[in-house]
């Protein structure tokens, strides 16, 4: 077939490579596809939709922890996903999977290793250590260059935030009861941020060792 017979086509190489539209749309119409390819069989396996075994929502406490270490940025340095590599499992315990994070909005995956992933930290110290640890970190990590966060220890958790943030989360599969949210207020009443943080940090990982 003739150079001249190919150019009077519908699609050919000359023609997606001199325009830019056309380029562009192509683009996305192929990462389009690949995505649908790898993500939609994710909303299908119970691997990823369905709790681990012996996995709880957070309490009211540990959820307004969790607001804590959000709002703090603790993510910014901790990972809480083990990866599936000798030297991480050796080091953090059994890799992360899916099903441990199902009631998590959003998780908290990731790759950085400014500080030790606390994935599996829940546990591992007491919670004295941990009071002393966010009042001054070098008191028990003298390597640590962690900033302190003494301030939580002076600020309340506020109880009228709890309600809302518990019926939230029920709305997107987090199987709360009524009578949980409703003693929700009570549960974090008179408790400090700090006090919050650390419920949460002694929950993680859990329900999977």
């Amino acid at each position: 077939m003739s150079d001249d017979k190919v150019s009077k086509g519908g699609f050919n190489h000359d023609r997606i490579e001199t325009s830019n539209g056309l380029m562009i749309l192509l683009i996305l119409l192929v990462v389009a596809i690949g995505g649908l390819v790898e993500i939609v069989p994710l909303f299908f396996q119970k691997s990823t939709t369905e709790p681990v075994t012996g996995l709880q929502p957070y309490t009211a406490l540990q959820l307004m922890g969790r607001d804590v270490y959000l709002r703090e940025g603790c993510y910014n340095c901790h990972s809480q996903m083990i990866r599936p590599l000798r030297a991480e499992v050796l080091r953090y315990g059994h890799y992360s999977v899916a099903g441990e994070f199902v009631y998590d909005h959003p998780f908290q995956w990731g790759s950085k290793r400014t500080g030790p992933d606390l994935h599996r930290v829940g546990g591992k110290y007491s919670d004295e250590w941990h009071r002393i640890h966010l009042n001054n970190p070098r008191d028990v990590v003298p390597e640590s260059n962690m900033p302190s966060y003494s301030w939580l220890s002076q600020s309340e958790v506020d109880p009228s935030v709890v309600a809302p943030r518990m019926k939230a989360l029920r709305t997107v599969g987090v199987p709360y009861t009524d009578e949980q949210i409703a003693q929700g207020a009570d549960e974090v009443k008179g408790k400090t941020d700090q006090d919050a943080l650390i419920a949460y940090l002694q929950c993680l990982g859990r329900a999977l060792k």
